[in-house]
């Protein structure tokens, strides 16, 4: 066991991170910070060591996150991580509210017998790792998402709403013909309107060059309430003098219960035909 004094002395440095810290002898947790019994709600780590089962049963079974299912016989917890690469040593573990949380795990093995664990709390960067831009995910006339893009990542952005239990809102901005041809170039006048758009937008929503004259928005809410700040937002914008010209149409939903990303598209892509 750690000594008394260095033990003392662990807490306090430990005590200083935001991340979940904990420290295994073999597989036993023997100790861990503030922040760690913070999320599992209790004042002291020994009140948690009452309660605690294997921890690994902490880790929510979810396909896109590390597990126990996925462990070989014999294999701990730790080197399973270790093996992944780091991209993927993602685990998902409830608060005491019942509330999912994503984390990046960092294992440090440099002491023998012993493991020191450290948490990151990525779910509020969930959709940012899901959409990390690369080339082939841009439209390059006009530096928004594409379309092909979009429909290829489509599931993986339902299934991090799903996990953040949060409702996928949608905008569709239809832009008249006219301002588009008005511009030196439609693709000059393409990239302005993104520059603009991304400006009313927050960094992980997606913003996509659907169609030659269509934008759509997709980002996620708490309820369907939450959907009008957006659209307002984007209404002062379109009436401002930096696109003095400009006629766009806005379109606006949420998912309804049961409802897919594409169904979600379709049913707002209609109405605004309408």
């Amino acid at each position: 066991m750690i000594e008394k004094t260095s033990l003392s002395l662990i807490q306090s440095v430990i005590d200083t991170s935001k991340e979940l810290i904990v420290i295994f002898k073999g597989e036993e947790a023997v100790l861990a910070n503030k922040a760690f019994n913070s999320f599992f709600g209790v004042n002291f780590f020994e009140e948690y060591k009452i309660v605690a089962g294997t921890f690994i049963d902490h880790f929510i079974p979810h396909p896109s996150y590390f597990h126990k299912d996925r462990l070989i016989a014999g294999e701990s917890w730790f080197d399973a991580i270790l093996k992944l690469p780091e991209i993927d040593r993602v685990v998902s573990m409830l608060t005491q509210e019942y509330e999912p949380h994503a984390f990046s795990v960092n294992i440090d093995n440099n002491t023998e017998g012993y493991y020191v664990v450290s948490f990151v709390d990525i779910t509020h960067d969930l959709i940012k790792r899901i959409m990390i831009e690369s080339k082939t995910s841009i439209d390059m006339r006009s530096g928004a998402y594409s379309k092909k893009y979009f429909l290829q990542v489509a599931q993986n952005y339902e299934d991090a709403a799903i996990f953040n239990e949060k409702i996928i809102a949608l905008v569709v901005l239809n832009v008249n013909k006219e301002f588009i041809e008005d511009f030196v170039s439609p693709e000059l006048a393409l990239r302005t309107l993104v520059i603009e758009f991304k400006r009313s937008i927050r960094q992980d929503d997606m913003l996509i060059h659907w169609e030659d004259n269509k934008f759509i928005i997709l980002y996620l809410i708490d309820q369907e309430a939450n959907t009008q700040p957006m659209v307002n937002k984007l209404q002062i914008l379109v009436n401002s003098e930096e696109l003095e010209g400009l006629n766009c149409h806005i379109n606006s939903s949420a998912q309804k219960k049961g409802e897919t990303i594409l169904e979600l598209i379709e049913r707002v892509n209609l109405a605004s035909k309408l």
